[in-house]
């Protein structure tokens, strides 16, 4: 017996130069339009047995959006990016170099005084196995930074491969297994 774990990254509420650590801002006009033109290809997955979303506004909008409804995790939360919160990477370079560098060279580290990525990695792993276990299909809506997290675990790469992961607004991956045995699942595209 083996779960099925899609993950929905949250529609977008800002431009990407504008993303903000910890951002808890709801869905823009441009994000709620790019869940209407995308629902249609997502809402096979509201067929899902558990419907998960993050605790963010943009996560939990989007899940709504796409009719899936779903249950707020708290364990889903975003990484806890202390006094980096609200604020743009750009924003916090220019204020606190060393401490960027540091941040993005190890993962044990936590110069904003929130959670380390490691940590944060770990938590995203220990509520994919914690999942039932069953012969069904489970699906969240999360920030892009819990599916990037997600897939790090999942496929027990090193934490610095985190950096190199790309989570679109509305992008879809899916997880198979078991609890710390998982497989990631490509689909076939149309045509």
């Amino acid at each position: 017996m083996s779960v099925r774990v899609s993950l929905v990254a949250a529609a977008r509420s800002s431009s990407l130069l504008a993303e903000r650590f910890d951002d808890d801002r709801p869905l823009d006009e441009s994000g709620r339009h790019a869940v209407r033109f995308a629902a249609p290809a997502l809402a096979p997955l509201g067929a899902a047995e558990l419907r998960y979303c993050s605790p963010t506004p943009r996560s939990r909008a989007t899940g709504e959006a796409l009719g899936f409804h779903p249950l707020l995790q708290p364990a889903l939360r975003d990484c806890d990016m202390g006094r980096w919160r609200g604020c743009t990477l750009t924003e916090v370079a220019a204020r606190e170099p060393a401490a960027v560098d540091a941040w993005l060279a190890d993962p044990r580290s936590a110069p904003h005084g929130g959670e380390p990525l490691l940590a944060f990695i770990t938590r995203i792993g220990g509520w994919l196995d914690t999942r039932p276990v069953c012969d069904g299909a489970v699906v969240a809506v999360a920030e892009p930074a819990v599916v990037r997290a997600a897939l790090v675990y999942a496929l027990k790469a090193p934490p610095s491969s985190y950096w190199n992961v790309d989570v679109g607004p509305l992008s879809t991956v899916t997880l198979t297994g078991l609890p710390h045995r998982w497989s990631l699942r490509l689909e076939a595209g149309a045509g």
